[in-house]
């Protein structure tokens, strides 16, 4: 009897007392903008200041309706790139969230090279709601990996990370994390022209226990794409092991290609 009468008191009490000690840590630890240090008020989901946010370029329609890259004319419907057209990627869509411009280019350097694990909660909340794709329709979120060299020299996969703010915890259980395998280690893809890039990462990836995937519908998740080589890489493996289809979810998209 003891016991239930603590349990049922306790909890208006921290009820009460919560606020107070959020209040406490707000003083204390201030929030603060993760580029520029600007403070900021409370303690929002995203920590960067309304500065370095107006530097930030959120991808928006027309795109290309498979690769996902942005057109610059405005409201014309959106139609294949000549990259769609004249050698089609494995994946069967891509889409990306922001530029790989500005503020967002030194964020995920911060991230992914200055092992700044802090960053992804913000980053992945540049992605409002569902953002590009309905998250029901797929079977399996699975991150493009990294090659067990790189993960112990960088300690953490950042598409992972990204993944697993997206997925949420309601989620969460989609998340794949083993079945796609980077087997081959390869030079980063910064040190090749993009023409190279595909031959650079051929053969990088392969599957493990493709019944995991056989017949699924999977979203594909990285944080920057480039020339889309290593995302069309791992679809195409991803597909070769029976993977119904292959939809790719990019954090941001780089401006050249």
């Amino acid at each position: 009897m003891l016991r239930v009468w603590q349990c049922s008191h306790r909890e208006p009490v921290l009820a009460g007392i919560r606020p107070l000690l959020s209040a406490i840590g707000q003083l204390i630890f201030p929030s603060s903008c993760l580029l520029c240090s600007a403070p900021l008020p409370g303690r929002p989901a995203v920590l960067f200041c309304p500065r370095c946010m107006n530097g930030i370029k959120f991808i928006h329609s027309p795109t290309c309706s498979a690769c996902g890259r942005p057109f610059a004319a405005e409201g014309q419907p959106e139609h294949l790139c000549h990259t769609c057209l004249n050698a089609p990627y494995h994946f069967d869509r891509a889409r990306a969230v922001i530029f790989y411009d500005g503020p967002i280019l030194e964020a995920v350097h911060r991230f992914k090279f200055g092992k700044k694990i802090i960053y992804a909660r913000t980053l992945a909340g540049l992605k409002s709601g569902d953002g590009p794709f309905n998250p029901d329709q797929f079977d399996l979120f699975v991150p493009v990996p990294l090659h067990v060299k790189r993960l112990r020299q960088r300690g953490f996969n950042q598409a992972l990370l990204l993944l697993r703010e997206w997925a949420g915890e309601e989620k969460k259980d989609k998340i794949d994390f083993t079945t796609l395998v980077r087997h081959r280690w390869t030079e980063p893809q910064t040190n090749f022209k993009h023409h190279e890039r595909r031959k650079n990462i051929k053969g990088a990836f392969i599957v493990k226990g493709p019944d995991r995937i056989r017949g699924k519908s999977i979203l594909l998740c990285d944080d920057v794409f480039t020339t889309g080589a290593t995302v069309n890489e791992c679809a195409r493996v991803l597909k070769e092991a029976g993977a119904r289809e292959v939809s790719v979810l990019t954090l941001a998209r780089a401006i050249a290609q």
